[in-house]
């Protein structure tokens, strides 16, 4: 029989090994767990890449929110009687939505876009009149919990993505709330490009990251829903063959969201 013989300075750095593996398992559950992770922290994938499956398509929409080539497309172009967004088929209260966007073109003119300051408000000329300017522009969004009034607006504002629109223009609202929904910087990729949101609610309050920047950090919504469908903004309508607003030709692929 083979013999084993132990020092005292081995015998005591087995018996703290196992300390620390065992206070390890009991932390983790097992050790390849990460930490204090639960199934509810999970992400979920909310587009497949291939077609509308958990998704509610407006009725009477025609094909004009499609999936081509992996991601969801839009031009604008919906013939539905009602609403003409794309929404999920289930309700979501606190979480965290991760999605990449991009608008496709800008062959809208919008004349009138403001200047907006930092404190929400527009800002005014000599003559105390809001200065307006014009700019090529697309418009679309992100709905939450059900409403529109608290939509994460995609556009080409010099403003930059990321503003609560809604919010920002109501002017019932207190002006820490107008200035909360208010971007702090201009985030948005050129036209054409990609972008990232990582958009955040918890209660009443709003956290959004574009493009790894944060550009609303604790918005308060006073009277948000507390649950609702995420919803992908439908914008703009023709004249006579011609854009008389601004269209949501946008895209958007790989959607994430882990409840909290």
């Amino acid at each position: 029989m083979k013999k084993y013989f132990f020092t005292t300075g081995t015998f005591i750095s087995i018996i703290t090994a196992a300390f620390f593996t065992g206070t390890l398992l009991f932390l983790t559950g097992s050790s390849d767990e990460p930490i204090f992770e639960t199934q509810s922290n999970e992400w979920v994938s909310l587009f497949n890449g291939q077609d509308f499956t958990g998704w509610i398509v407006p009725e009477g929409d025609g094909g004009h929110w499609k999936v081509i080539d992996g991601v969801i497309d839009y031009d604008a172009m919906s013939q539905a009687e009602g609403s003409k967004d794309l929404w999920t088929e289930r309700d979501y209260a606190d979480f965290t939505l991760k999605l990449d966007w991009r608008i496709k073109e800008t062959p809208f003119i919008n004349p009138n876009v403001p200047l907006i300051l930092p404190d929400g408000t527009h800002k005014l000329d000599e003559n105390g009149n809001e200065i307006r300017m014009s700019i090529p522009d697309s418009d679309s969004g992100i709905y939450l919990r059900g409403q529109p009034k608290a939509q994460v607006n995609i556009w080409t504002w010099p403003i930059g993505s990321g503003e609560v629109y809604g919010y920002r223009m109501d002017r019932n609202m207190p002006p820490e709330v107008i200035a909360g929904v208010t971007p702090k910087l201009h985030a948005d990729n050129n036209i054409g490009e990609w972008n990232t949101f990582e958009i955040t609610m918890r209660g009443e309050y709003l956290t959004v990251v574009l493009n790894g920047h944060t550009v609303l950090d604790g918005a308060h919504l006073p009277g948000v829903a507390e649950s609702g469908p995420i919803g992908l903004q439908h914008h703009g309508h023709k004249i006579d063959g011609q854009w008389a607003s601004s269209p949501s030709l946008v895209q958007f692929r790989n959607i994430y969201i882990r409840e909290l």
